[in-house]
């Protein structure tokens, strides 16, 4: 009894939380630049250990050589390591993006596939990856993205005690509506970037 009236008040809190991050970032989106899904998907990769902006001065010239599966599947590998280079983690990030891209190419008929056990088949792609680009390049909402801001967010808004992304998710798909999921960790980041930093927070905004 005491656990279920703990949790009716954690998804309590968790729907007021969501009704004022839609007040405060009601046009939130993602803000990785991609023309296509294997563009998205790249550029997520990419993203590990780096900001969107970053990722965002990078692919422009990527793109432009490498516009699809099939260019980045066949590409040279130390020319796209060195194209890639300031995102950190530049030789497994490049290691990752031409073989999943081959993946893509032999395996599945050069489309990004739809649904995230294949997805999850991809080298270089986990659970948070997956659910961005099924997320953004196709509007499936399977699971709730959880990066270091959402981590840090829902942990310190007692949404969540656990630090293993997999658990944490696995806590926000039962505390919030499935069609907010994604919309739920794009808003909680851009809080997370503006108000609930990882250093000094400023919480006197909150």
């Amino acid at each position: 009894m005491v656990t279920t009236r703990k949790f009716s008040a954690k998804r309590k809190r968790s729907l007021e939380i969501l009704l004022r991050l839609k007040r405060l970032y009601p046009d939130s989106t993602c803000t990785l630049s991609y023309q296509t899904p294997v563009q998205l998907l790249v550029a997520t990769i990419l993203s590990a250990q780096c900001t969107d902006e970053r990722v965002n001065k990078v692919t422009p010239a990527l793109f432009e050589k490498f516009p699809d599966a099939v260019a980045l599947a066949n590409a040279d590998l130390e020319e796209l390591e060195n194209l890639v280079r300031s995102t950190g983690f530049y030789r497994n990030k490049a290691k990752n993006i031409k073989a999943t891209c081959q993946m893509i190419v032999e395996k599945f008929n050069y489309q990004v596939p739809k649904q995230m056990e294949q997805m999850l088949q991809l080298p270089g792609v986990a659970r948070k990856t997956a659910n961005v680009v099924l997320a953004h390049a196709y509007g499936i909402i399977v699971g709730v993205t959880v990066d270091t801001h959402v981590k840090r967010l829902s942990q310190r808004l007692g949404l969540t005690e656990h630090s293993d992304p997999i658990k944490i998710e696995r806590d926000l798909m039962r505390l919030l509506p499935q069609p907010d999921w994604e919309n739920w960790s794009i808003r909680l980041i851009y809080h997370g970037r503006a108000v609930c930093k990882a250093k000094n927070p400023a919480c006197d905004k909150c």
